[in-house]
């Protein structure tokens, strides 16, 4: 699992692309970077593994 702060930039960065049209490919390769670093295969599943490691990270 990659770093809750490297991760929290994804996740920022993935909903700040998610929200633009015509960024299709930079939110492929978001989308792509999320999955590697949870360890997923799907976007949804990066989401909710990114988020879960990120607030466990701020509640410890």
């Amino acid at each position: 699992m990659a770093h809750p702060e490297t991760l929290r930039e994804l996740l920022t960065r993935y909903e700040a692309l998610r929200s633009r049209p015509g960024r299709g490919r930079e939110l492929d390769d978001v989308s792509y970077t999320l999955c590697v670093s949870t360890a997923t295969r799907d976007i949804r599943d990066a989401l909710r593994a990114a988020q879960a490691h990120v607030a466990g990270s701020q509640a410890a």
